[in-house]
């Protein structure tokens, strides 16, 4: 049986449970939190989402059907095109997405997907959600006494949809792991110089004192947006954008949602 769990992020409640494969967040508690008449299709329809989901699924869900996922993703964003969870689950074998019923019934989202739900929400959600999320993991670890690194674990949580994309799109045939590792470094330095303005290694050579890489000291905003940055950066990929192109827009992205990270943080500050 599943164990229930609550968070309340910026007075809203929200129900998580834990699964086998996972913890799943209640995307029908989140939707609380937006303004306006929205839902969960709406969401859905949205071509970024699906080719996001597609992604997700693809790393975690091997009996994914791709053929249904073909043909979803080219009805998206059409104005005539509308799908339920319940539909999107039933045609692709979809693993990320629960659709329940009873008491607790409702849409849920492994939280991988629940915290890309969240910047749907707004940036600010999502921030936190994550710091919620964070702090019910802290304290079931400290009950446990387990060890648990949340920047390692936030900084990953979109990692393997990133390095999938390059494989399967910028690494080419026959290629030497020497070479396959040079890519998977290159990529992983498009966003450390898009969001922090250098790379690993001038960190490195700048923090030689330190221990960890340039991603252990950086803020919980500096890695939601990071976690946005490899999500989007994938489907950059996918679409095929040379990475020059695709460094600009991350650099862009990175600055547009930091300045309204920080400038949501010194007005709650001032508040207090």
């Amino acid at each position: 049986m599943a164990k229930k769990k609550n968070i309340t992020v910026q007075g809203t409640d929200i129900t998580i449970f834990q699964y086998k494969d996972g913890e799943y967040i209640s995307l029908t508690d989140m939707l609380r939190a937006k303004d306006g008449d929205f839902f969960i299709s709406d969401w859905l329809r949205n071509r970024n989402t699906v080719e996001f989901l597609g992604i997700w699924e693809s790393v975690y869900n091997p009996t994914f059907n791709y053929g249904e996922f073909a043909i979803i993703k080219s009805q998206a964003g059409l104005n005539s095109y509308k799908i339920s969870v319940k539909e999107w689950v039933e045609k692709t074998g979809a693993v990320g997405l629960k659709a329940t019923a009873g008491r607790y019934g409702g849409t849920y989202a492994h939280a991988d997907i629940a915290f890309e739900f969240g910047m749907w929400i707004s940036a600010e959600f999502k921030v936190y959600l994550i710091k919620e999320f964070k702090r019910l993991k802290e304290d079931e670890n400290n009950r446990l006494k387990i060890e648990w690194n949340f920047q390692r674990t936030l900084a990953k949580v979109n990692y393997h949809i990133h390095t999938d994309a390059i494989k399967e799109n910028l690494i080419p045939a026959e290629i030497s792991k020497k070479q396959a590792s040079f890519i998977y470094a290159n990529e992983a330095d498009v966003l450390n110089v898009a969001l922090f303005g250098k790379t690993a290694k001038q960190w490195r050579d700048e923090n030689s004192d330190q221990k960890g890489n340039i991603r252990d000291y950086a803020t919980i905003e500096q890695l939601v947006v990071l976690s946005n940055m490899e999500s989007t950066n994938a489907l950059l990929i996918h679409q095929g954008l040379e990475q020059i192109e695709r460094l600009i827009q991350l650099n862009q992205m990175a600055i547009t949602q930091m300045k309204s990270l920080l400038s949501h943080k010194q007005t709650v500050k001032k508040l207090k």
